[in-house]
């Protein structure tokens, strides 16, 4: 059942105010809110309407007494089947166009506005052709910064649409023949005022092109408004039924009708399917099995205007608000504003540096999170191999650290595999025997180690012998391979089947202190 409130009886009736600040309370609490608007929100902009008596169908009847029409065949698609009816239409439009650029948006058009800087505006659907909302901001479905350019499925960019303009737009063209779209100029104007409509300068030049290849002339189209008439297909109908579908996924909270008659079959048909889905909000049941519980300020459809809904709708919308669209919108955002300051602080930012206005930065702050912080990262020892443990240049001082992991398997590997401290384990046992042997050794006695046997036997008298100078007992371990030691260490024979690795230890006799 609707509940109808007079907008103007605020100050008297305490039901009335109570009812009117829960639905401004509500949409300060909404956060996705679809609102549908048609002529009624640009009555005070200085553009009539349609259906009221000082409309734009009484002002036809009284330009052109001798042409029977009624208001609906002005814009029905059937009036270019007559060229009488066609330049009265032509005529008419252009009127329209010049007291379209003349308006200025009204405080509806900026009460939608703030609804979407707020982030609580789904989408706007209008019937009105005057495209006062791209003005504001709200980028419109006829715009061509939202169109797609190339042969694609899809015309439009749906994530930048913030206005679906259901009948079209006043300030573009459209070539009756070829489709082609573009902004209508002071040129376009003129010709319409007398009645006419000028020719499509896309098929113009197609034609002239053919026409300089001595070639047949193609058919030159004539331009028209590119408004949307009663009975005629939307150039764009599948993109907007898309964004419809994409906004009635979303479960919106509130529906808003602002300024329309609800008379046109579409826009019944699209309230009654987002009016569905706002009822249907907040309810259900939860993933436990437990019935949600709607909150006070979901599932409302509220209806503005100053003529009641017919009775067809007395399920469908909640609250009839009679007034003026421009009344209500500034009601809501005064009681939002009281109720709701929050949502209205502006943070302000210090561009000024200077200690003598009184504000000095004194402490950076660091913005506390919950859980455990992830140590920050030092980017200057990402990717820098570690110092090689056998090199003689000092480490370098600016260079810091880096600690070893506790696992192996992330421990970064060096620049040389060579490494004795991160070599395989067999090498560390090999040079575990090795040390091991050395401490055996018998350090009483000086001796010389030979460095081969084939070496021992081919120098008998011990020419090549390699001797030690006198000097305090040290150890030196040299690995080599066989290709390091001279000619003469070589094996005679070839069938080896692989290399010997030779150690050379040299040792000192401490010397005898009489």
């Amino acid at each position: 059942m609707t509940i109808s409130l007079q907008l103007d009886a605020v100050s008297g009736e305490s039901s009335t105010r109570r009812a009117l600040s829960d639905i401004s309370l509500a949409v300060a609490k909404s956060k996705k809110i679809v609102v549908v608007t048609g002529a009624g929100i640009s009555c005070s902009c200085g553009i009539p309407d349609f259906r009221s008596s000082d409309g734009l169908y009484s002002l036809v009847k009284q330009r052109y007494p001798d042409i029977v029409m009624k208001g609906r065949d002005l814009f029905d698609s059937s009036l270019f089947r007559d060229s009488a009816s066609t330049s009265v239409f032509y005529t008419f439009i252009s009127q329209l166009k010049r007291s379209i650029d003349a308006a200025t948006p009204a405080p509806t058009h900026r009460f939608i506005k703030t609804l979407d800087t707020k982030q609580k505006l789904v989408r706007s659907y209008t019937q009105n052709i005057d495209g006062l909302e791209e003005r504001i901001g709200l980028r419109g479905s006829s715009s061509q910064q939202a169109k797609i350019s190339g042969k694609k499925k899809s015309k439009l960019k749906v994530k930048e649409v913030r206005n679906v303009q259901l009948h079209g737009d006043i300030h573009r063209v459209r070539c009756t023949f070829c489709s082609a779209e573009m902004p209508c100029t002071e040129e376009h104007l003129h010709a319409f005022e007398n009645g006419k409509a000028p020719n499509c300068p896309e098929c113009t030049s197609r034609s002239e092109a053919r026409v300089a290849r001595s070639a047949r002339a193609l058919k030159i189209g004539t331009l028209r408004p590119a408004i949307v008439l009663y009975d005629e297909p939307h150039p764009l109908g599948d993109d907007i039924g898309t964004i419809q579908a994409m906004d009635i996924a979303r479960k919106p909270d509130i529906l808003i009708i602002m300024g329309t008659s609800l008379k046109v079959h579409g826009l019944k048909k699209l309230v009654k399917d987002f009016a569905k889905v706002v009822h249907a909000t907040g309810t259900g049941t939860t993933p436990n099995g437990t019935p949600k519980v709607q909150k006070s300020w979901q599932g409302k459809v509220v209806f503005v205007n100053k003529t009641p809904p017919g009775s067809e709708w007395s399920d469908i919308i909640d609250y009839h608000v009679a007034g003026e669209t421009d009344a209500w919108a500034n009601k809501v955002l005064e009681d939002w504003k009281k109720m709701r300051p929050s949502d209205w602080e502006v943070q302000q930012t210090l561009d000024h540096t200077d200690e003598s206005n009184g504000f000095k930065v004194v402490k950076d702050t660091i913005t506390k999170t919950k859980g455990k912080v992830a140590p920050k990262r030092n980017i200057n020892v990402e990717n820098v191999p570690l110092d090689d443990p056998f090199s003689s240049r000092p480490a370098s001082p600016s260079k810091k650290p880096v600690s070893v992991p506790s696992s192996p398997s992330k421990r970064r590997q060096s620049a040389s595999h060579y490494s004795d401290v991160e070599s395989s384990p067999r090498k560390r046992r090999d040079i575990a025997k090795i040390a091991d042997g050395m401490d055996r050794l018998d350090m009483s006695d000086r001796c010389i180690l030979f460095a081969d046997a084939t070496n021992a036997a081919k120098n008998a008298g011990g020419d090549d012998l390699v001797t030690g100078e006198l000097q305090p007992p040290k150890v030196k371990v040299r690995r080599t391979s066989a290709s390091v030691v001279s000619k003469e260490c070589k094996p005679r024979s070839r069938n080896t089947a692989k290399s010997r690795v030779e150690v050379w230890v040299e040792i000192g006799k401490r010397p005898n202190i009489s």
